[in-house]
C-alpha cells in the first residue's frame, strides 16, 4: 500500500470505520507468530506488517483509498491523473471492497495495513471474515442502487454475490477473444476500467474492485 497524501484529498471517512476498529483490536491482539499463520507470509512481511499495525492511527489517516492501492486495475485507471470531473464521477459509483475497512469510496482516508478477506480472521467470535461482514458489505454496494458492474476477484465477489436479492443485477464482464471452443480471457481490467474512467456508465451503476496491496 502506498501512503500519498499529496495528489488528491482525502474528503471522508470509511463508513464501516467502526468495524475497522475492532479488527484493529483484533489484530494487535496476536503475537508475530499469530499474524504470520493470519498471512500465510514470511517472517520478514509478518514483521513488516505487525510495524504497519502498530504505527495506524485509524483517525489520522489521510491518504485517499484510490491512491493508497497497488495492482495493475489502479494502474489502468491512473486516478493520479483525474481531472475533477473523473474524481467526481468515480466517487459517486466506484466502490473498493476491503476485508479490513469494509466499503471504500475513492476519497475516503485509509491507513496502511494488511489483510485479505479470506485471511482467517476470528474478530468477534466469527469464524472467518465472510461470517464478519456478513451483509454488510452487500448492503451498502447496493445502496440506492439495482445494477453492479463486478471487477472483484473471486474471493472478494463472493461476498456481494451469496446475498444477492431478487431484483438485483450483478455483472460480470469477460473481455476476450474465441480461440476455437474456448472464449481467451484479454485485458479485462484495461477495457473495462478505460470505459468507467471516461464515465460512460454514469447514472446506471456502480463498479466494485478488490483490494490489491
Amino acid at each position: 500500500m502506498h501512503v500519498d497524501e499529496e495528489r488528491l484529498d482525502a474528503t471522508g471517512k470509511p463508513v464501516h470505520l467502526e468495524r475497522a476498529r475492532e479488527i484493529l483490536a483484533w489484530m494487535r491482539g496476536l503475537d508475530l507468530e499469530g499474524l504470520k499463520a493470519l498471512w500465510a507470509c514470511s517472517d520478514k512481511v509478518a514483521a513488516e506488517g505487525a510495524a504497519h499495525l502498530e504505527a495506524l492511527d485509524l483517525d489520522r489517516a489521510a491518504t485517499p483509498a484510490v491512491l493508497a492501492y497497488d495492482g495493475i486495475q489502479y494502474k489502468y485507471m491512473a486516478p493520479s491523473v483525474f481531472d475533477e470531473d473523473q474524481v467526481a464521477y468515480v466517487q459517486e459509483h466506484l466502490r473498493i471492497l476491503s476485508g479490513f475497512y469494509g466499503v471504500l469510496r475513492p476519497l475516503d482516508a485509509v491507513g496502511p495495513y494488511r489483510l485479505e478477506l479470506d485471511n482467517k480472521a476470528r474478530v468477534a467470535q466469527t469464524h472467518d471474515l465472510y461470517e464478519y461482514w456478513g451483509t454488510v458489505l452487500h448492503d451498502e454496494v447496493y445502496r440506492g442502487e439495482t445494477c453492479v458492474v463486478n471487477l472483484a476477484s473471486l474471493e472478494y465477489s463472493k461476498a456481494i454475490r451469496r446475498h444477492l436479492k431478487p431484483g438485483e443485477t450483478f455483472v460480470t464482464c469477460v473481455f476476450g477473444e474465441l480461440e476455437g471452443q474456448k472464449v481467451v480471457q484479454k485485458g479485462v481490467l484495461k477495457v473495462v476500467l478505460k470505459v468507467v474512467q471516461k464515465g460512460v456508465l454514469k447514472g446506471v451503476l456502480k463498479v466494485v474492485l478488490k483490494v490489491s496491496y
